[in-house]
Formats: C-alpha cells, sequence, structure tokens
C-alpha cells in the first residue's frame, strides 16, 4: 500500500491549490482525480478566460449558513497573494468589470501555473481514478481504487459539488461526510439561469440574445448588472446573481430603468411629446424589441394612442411596472449549466482557521463541497484558493 502524508480527493482550483501548499512544506502529497484531466472547470470558466478572482473580496460577497465561517480563510490567503502568483508567472490579466480579473489570453494559463508549481513541489497527480472506498484505521486514512489502495494521515476532501456533471461534478464529497458523521446542509443550483413556462416563455423566446442592463431583486438582495433573454427564460449576470438567492415560491422583481423614477419620466413625456406614442418615447430608453413586447402586455389598448390621450393613473400604472416587474420563474436550469452549488457541509463541524474536520482527525473539506457559495465575478475562485491554501498548510 503506496503511502502519502496527505491525499486530496479532487483536482479542481481547491485541490490543487492545497496540494501546492502542502507540497512546498515539503508534505508528500497525492492528489486524485475522477475524471480525464485535471482542472476542467477552470478551463471553460469566465467563457475560456478564468474570472480567477477579484479585486474587491469581501465576506459579504459569500453565502453561508454561517456568515463569519469564511472570514479567516480569505484573511489568510487574499486576492492580493493569488494576482502575486499570477503575476510572477507573468500571466496577462485585465479587469472587466466590477472588480472581475480575467486572463488576457486563456484559462490555460491559470491551469499551467498551477500544474507547474504542483511539480515543483513533487506532487503525485493521477486522473480517471474510481475511488472505491475510504476506511479509516489506527489515525491513518486507506483510499481504495479499483487498481490500487492509498495511505495517509490527512485525507482532504476536494470533490466539488453537484454543478456541471459534464465536467465532473458529483455529490462524492458529501457521502465521505456523511460516512463520517458530518452533516450535509441541502443543496441546490446557483449561479444558474431561470426557466419559465407560462405566457412569459414566448415572449422570451422572442428577445432570445436580447441584453438589457437592470436591477433585479428577490429576498431583501438586489443585484445591478446585465439580464439576457434566452429560448428558455432569462439569464446573465443579473440573473445568474439572483439566483442564489430565490426560492421556489417567491417571485423576482425586475426594474427595467434602474436609473429612472419611471413615473417622473412617462408623466414628463406626457407634458414635453404629447402627440408621440409611448413606446416610440421608450425606444430612447430601451431596446425596440423589449418595449414592442411589454407594449403587448401592459398596454395594448393604448398601444396607437397619443400621450396627450393617457389619463395619468394608466401612465403611473405602466411606470410602477417598468420600475418593478414582478415574475415568478418555473425554475432554473438546474446543476447542468449551474456555475455551483449552494449549500453542503456544515460549517458548524469545521475548523475556519484549518478547515479540518472537528470530529474527525486527519480529515478536511474545502472549495466547493463545503456550505460557502460566492457570488459571481472570481469570488468562487478566490474561495477555492483560500480554503485550498488553508487546508495546505494545515496538513
Amino acid at each position: 500500500m503506496a503511502q502519502f502524508d496527505s491525499i486530496i480527493i479532487g483536482g479542481g482550483a481547491a485541490g490543487l491549490m492545497c496540494a501546492i501548499t502542502a507540497g512546498q512544506r515539503s508534505k508528500k502529497v497525492l492528489l486524485l482525480e475522477r475524471s480525464n484531466k485535471i482542472g476542467k472547470k477552470i478551463l471553460m470558466s469566465g467563457g475560456g478566460r478564468c474570472n480567477f478572482t477579484n479585486l474587491f473580496v469581501e465576506p459579504d460577497n459569500f453565502l453561508c449558513q454561517n456568515p463569519h465561517f469564511c472570514k479567516s480563510a480569505l484573511s489568510q490567503y487574499t486576492q492580493w497573494d493569488f494576482i502575486a502568483l499570477v503575476e510572477k508567472h507573468g500571466i496577462p490579466y485585465h479587469e472587466k468589470t466590477l472588480g472581475q480579473l480575467f486572463c488576457d489570453r486563456s484559462s490555460k494559463d491559470i491551469l499551467t501555473m498551477l500544474l507547474t508549481e504542483c511539480k515543483k513541489a513533487n506532487v503525485t497527480i493521477k486522473t480517471n481514478i474510481q475511488i472505491n472506498k475510504v476506511t479509516q484505521h489506527n489515525n491513518s486514512y486507506q483510499v481504495h481504487t479499483k487498481n490500487e489502495q492509498y495511505q495517509c494521515n490527512s485525507l482532504v476532501v476536494a470533490s466539488g459539488g453537484l454543478s456541471i456533471p459534464s465536467l465532473g461534478g458529483s455529490g462524492y464529497g458529501y457521502q465521505l461526510a456523511q460516512q463520517f458523521a458530518i452533516p450535509c446542509f441541502e443543496t441546490r443550483a446557483a449561479l444558474v439561469p431561470f426557466t419559465f413556462s407560462d405566457h412569459y416563455k414566448p415572449i422570451f423566446t422572442e428577445l432570445s440574445g436580447l441584453s438589457v442592463d437592470v436591477e433585479v431583486s428577490a429576498d431583501n438582495q438586489s443585484f445591478r448588472e446585465a439580464l439576457l433573454f434566452t429560448h428558455r427564460g432569462l439569464s446573465g449576470p443579473a440573473i445568474l446573481q439572483i439566483s442564489s438567492y430565490w426560492n421556489n415560491s417567491k417571485n423576482v422583481t425586475i426594474n427595467l430603468l434602474p436609473d429612472k423614477q419611471a413615473e417622473t419620466l412617462l408623466i414628463q413625456l406626457k407634458q414635453t411629446h404629447s402627440k408621440s406614442l409611448l413606446r416610440s418615447q421608450l425606444n430612447h430608453h430601451l431596446p425596440k424589441a423589449l418595449v414592442l413586447q411589454i407594449e403587448k402586455l401592459w398596454w395594448p389598448e393604448h398601444a396607437e394612442l397619443a400621450l396627450a390621450e393617457w389619463n395619468d393613473e394608466k401612465l403611473k400604472e405602466v411606470a410602477y411596472q417598468l420600475n418593478n416587474w414582478s415574475l415568478l420563474p418555473a425554475g432554473t436550469e438546474g446543476y447542468r449549466t449551474a456555475e455551483v452549488t449552494i449549500g453542503g457541509v456544515n460549517t458548524d463541524y469545521l475548523s475556519s482557521q484549518t478547515m479540518a474536520a472537528k470530529n474527525q482527525k486527519g480529515l478536511y473539506f474545502i472549495g466547493e463541497v463545503v456550505d460557502v457559495t460566492g457570488h459571481l465575478g472570481g469570488f468562487n475562485f478566490q474561495w477555492a484558493w483560500s480554503s485550498g491554501y488553508v487546508a495546505g498548510m494545515n496538513i
């Protein structure tokens, strides 16, 4: 049975960072990945450019049943630490919007950097590994695969969540947690598009591909970013962000004119452009195709009336809709397209300083498998780097 100081299950962002950090401390590290390639999610992220961190990382950018849990790891290994590593490797990058940092060339630069660091730290990496079972005996762990058995003192679970199963997402980490009596919170898809099955579906299909700057709200949270209409429903950064806060029974509110009080605007337009149609004036503020669709929804009987012929009550009604369009999604596209999984390993059972299980010596959980979920914009990668580093310093 091959012996290692530490075995890491999962070759994604968190697992790689943990392996590098432990290897740099002269630990003998084995990293096991179930798919045929390391870092598949890294490669596809950010449209192939990898949004690897954010300039403005704060605990408020993360969802967790214990909102304080992420603070220690994020302070031990910050965005500036990862940026320094990227710069050390000469990888060109740029800020896109809202502090989001992307590679100039390709996500491959980040993966190559991590694999280079693994090699320098003498990390052993094995792919296409199917783990049959994990056992514990005399303060060590045995990992049984189809053809091999490995033993270690520290076992790190970095197996990710359920999101994008085509890239290796699975619930294996939750199974391991339960095996060692560590509870998990219920999981669901997050950073995921909404689907619609009601009368809005054909409208959104008609608008498919159209993007508009909005503010979207749900459950006392709001995000001001782009919304994208799709043939299934709604997507784009604003929708992905709010999906993390949405539950099936609640409406989502969209402000189509986030910089304007629509009521004031429409009353002014009635005074200054009394002979115009409302759609003609709204075309200056919103895409024409969208204006045509909401006209059919909200004022079909007034479509050909000049603004002078509108009564103020009807104008106020339309204005309210423009600032407070309330919709109930049928659901989300689910784990198939979700960027992350909300829920997972209960952080009350982990040390925030080390990521170690409190009730199980030598067992660690890092990255997406833990109940810590970042906003869109590089925050989930930063959680992977930070939690991976902290575990790597302690295994």
